[in-house]
């Protein structure tokens, strides 16, 4: 009665009844709809429950992937997570660089949030405490790392270290990758313009026209903010087509730096 009500810890004791069999028949299925009920709400216990499951294949098919961010999201409700906030309070109160050892003291233990918010305050050159010529490089690798753990910004971040050169070579192809990658798996709308942008140009992957006009439609069905880009760049593209190749270059100055428009 309490669960129908919507009671999270009715949920929970709901999901563990029929885990355990207790009072009622053993039935998995039913164990995993009531923890995932409980876990909508954010219930640790029912991440944990979720997560053992999935890591031992009751109920479900066995996914060592989902039970890692499952346990990754218990881990992340821990006390140490206090020190998130912190950091947070820090930032907005205009004290970065002890916002900046807080998040990197977390991002050591694999806050995807903490990694991608180092590498931010890196990337813009908030904090005096890392030498210029590491910056970068630093902030590569927090990128990388956020990246790994899901984080689409990050992933298109670690392409565009890549396409202009920071903190490590210029390097077209492993932009394109990361692009790719983030096209692909996250559906973000920017991968796709710069994967638009560079068929269009021929960096890093085979010039073709056709498929830079698909990746930009792409970008503006994904994402209605970058539908004014995308008019820009596809102006550009029939301007081309119509004038020749030869009457490229006059243009290359360019009537938009179409790469680095953000939304």
């Amino acid at each position: 009665m309490a669960a129908e009500q919507g009671w999270v810890d009715g949920h929970l004791q709901m999901g563990t009844l029929y885990y355990h069999g207790l009072g009622v028949k053993r039935d998995y299925k039913m164990a995993i709809k009531f923890f995932n009920l409980a876990s909508q709400t954010g219930h640790v216990l029912a991440f944990y429950n979720l997560a053992v499951m999935h890591a031992s294949g009751t109920g479900v098919l066995r996914s060592c992937n989902t039970a890692t961010e499952l346990f990754k999201n218990v881990a992340e409700r821990g006390r140490i997570a206090q020190m998130l906030m912190e950091a947070h309070e820090a930032y907005r109160a205009g004290s970065v660089d002890t916002a900046l050892l807080k998040y990197a003291m977390l991002a050591e233990l694999g806050y995807e949030v903490a990694q991608s918010n180092v590498a931010y305050i890196l990337d813009h050159g908030l904090t005096s405490v890392i030498l210029e010529n590491e910056t970068f490089p630093r902030a590569l690798l927090y990128w990388t790392r956020a990246a790994s753990q899901g984080n689409t910004a990050a992933r298109v971040k670690v392409g565009d270290y890549h396409y202009y050169g920071f903190g490590t070579e210029i390097d077209y192809e492993t932009a394109a990758f990361h692009y790719r990658l983030a096209s692909e798996q996250q559906h973000n709308a920017q991968a796709m313009f710069n994967l638009g942008y560079m068929h269009e140009r021929g960096l890093g992957m085979r010039q073709d026209i056709h498929l830079a006009k698909r990746f930009y439609d792409m970008a503006a069905q994904t994402n209605p903010n970058a539908q004014a880009p995308v008019s820009l760049a596809l102006l550009k593209l029939g301007v081309f087509f119509h004038l020749g190749m030869d009457s490229r270059e006059l243009w290359i100055t360019e009537l938009v730096q179409i790469h680095q428009f953000h939304w």
